[in-house]
């Protein structure tokens, strides 16, 4: 049995389905033409790369796709929501629903439903499908559209600081200690930063502390001599799992639990981590905001249709859900600067927004 919030079960299933097949028709219009125009840029950069062809095509527009899907589901559950009130208004069917005594927040109850239902599959989606996809896509485009590296995670071009010493590494993979780096160079260096020593490796391991560099060669600037140990040997003792989580952290292509786990670390290294988690509080923040557009959409809704304010409706609701967008990027960048506490800077917005639809809502329709 549904609660009195909501209008008769008949209804509930119209309006929810309506609602439902706009998002999704909004949605594959927005992806479809912002690919187009992706690909347009990229194109060229991925067949620059020899033998890559249409596959590779593919590939990049399957990886790219997830990130679109993911920035703009609350911009289609905005438009959605204008396309549906509007449409509602235009044949009087929102007049119908108020003549039989139903409440501005009763029409309005089957699509705050439906687009819960869409927070909830975005949130999963962000964080079993776009964490992995972005992660692909940054380790594709590291080496310039080349072979795709087994592990996503994989970064070039690395190094470390240990003191004076600089240990540098052609490619970092791996998690946590069991992170793996080749083409590894370790230097030596003096007081006045002058190379001492120099130790190249095929490979090295993490060796909690510092890495082990097997079968190493030794090169001594003094005398001018090389030499190759029998047994690998460890290097970079200083260095430490924060200054590989400092290099690899990328909000965007870990899950919840990973960035929890790499914002631990950096803590326990003394590092500052107040973008992270404000990055951390965004990812349960930002799926909700498809849960507020029908709130800040509804102004186009209700109103008289003949009195010619059904276009300006639809106008202001669209420019309350940007300028939610707007403030919630704003306080993403206060928050990374330290001009916010973190849990402000993601969730303030969306409270903040809350309040304005629900004044806005009551105050012109209840």
């Amino acid at each position: 049995m549904l609660l009195d919030f909501f209008p008769s079960r008949r209804l509930t299933v119209y309006l929810a389905k309506m609602f439902a097949v706009r998002i999704v028709a909004v949605l594959a219009m927005l992806v479809l033409v912002l690919m187009m125009l992706d690909l347009l840029s990229r194109t060229g950069d991925i067949l620059a790369y020899p033998g890559n062809g249409q596959d590779d095509l593919l590939t990049y527009a399957s990886l790219r796709a997830p990130q679109l899907v993911q920035r703009f589901l609350p911009y289609s559950v905005l438009l959605a929501t204008i396309i549906t009130l509007a449409t509602l208004n235009q044949n009087s069917e929102v007049i119908a629903m108020k003549a039989a005594g139903l409440s501005a927040h009763q029409i309005l109850a089957p699509l705050l439903l439906t687009a819960t239902v869409v927070s909830g599959f975005s949130f999963a989606f962000n964080e079993r499908v776009v964490t992995r996809a972005t992660a692909t896509l940054k380790a594709w485009e590291d080496v310039e559209y080349g072979p795709i590296p087994e592990d996503p995670d994989t970064r070039n071009n690395v190094f470390f600081n240990d003191g004076n010493d600089v240990l540098m590494a052609r490619q970092l993979a791996g998690r946590g200690e069991a992170s793996r780096l080749t083409g590894v160079t370790f230097y030596q260096r003096d007081d006045g930063g002058m190379i001492t020593r120099m130790i190249t490796g095929s490979r090295a391991s993490f060796a909690n502390p510092g890495w082990r560099i097997e079968d190493p060669v030794v090169f001594d600037v003094a005398t001018t001599s090389t030499s190759r140990p029998a047994a690998p040997l460890v290097v970079a003792e200083g260095t430490s799992l924060a200054q590989i989580t400092l290099r690899r952290v990328d909000p965007d292509a870990e899950t919840a639990g990973q960035l929890s786990q790499s914002i631990a670390a950096l803590k326990a290294a003394g590092r500052r981590t107040a973008e992270l988690e404000g990055y951390w509080w965004h990812k349960f923040s930002g799926p909700l905001a498809a849960m507020l557009m029908p709130l800040l959409g509804a102004v186009a809704g209700f109103g008289l249709a003949r009195s010619g304010g059904l276009f300006v409706r639809a106008v202001i609701g669209m420019a309350l859900g940007f300028a939610y967008f707007v403030v919630e990027n704003l306080g993403l960048a206060m928050g990374s600067f330290g001009g916010y506490p973190p849990l402000l800077a993601a969730w303030g917005p969306f409270v903040l927004f809350v309040l304005v639809g629900e004044t806005v809502l009551v105050r012109t329709e209840e």
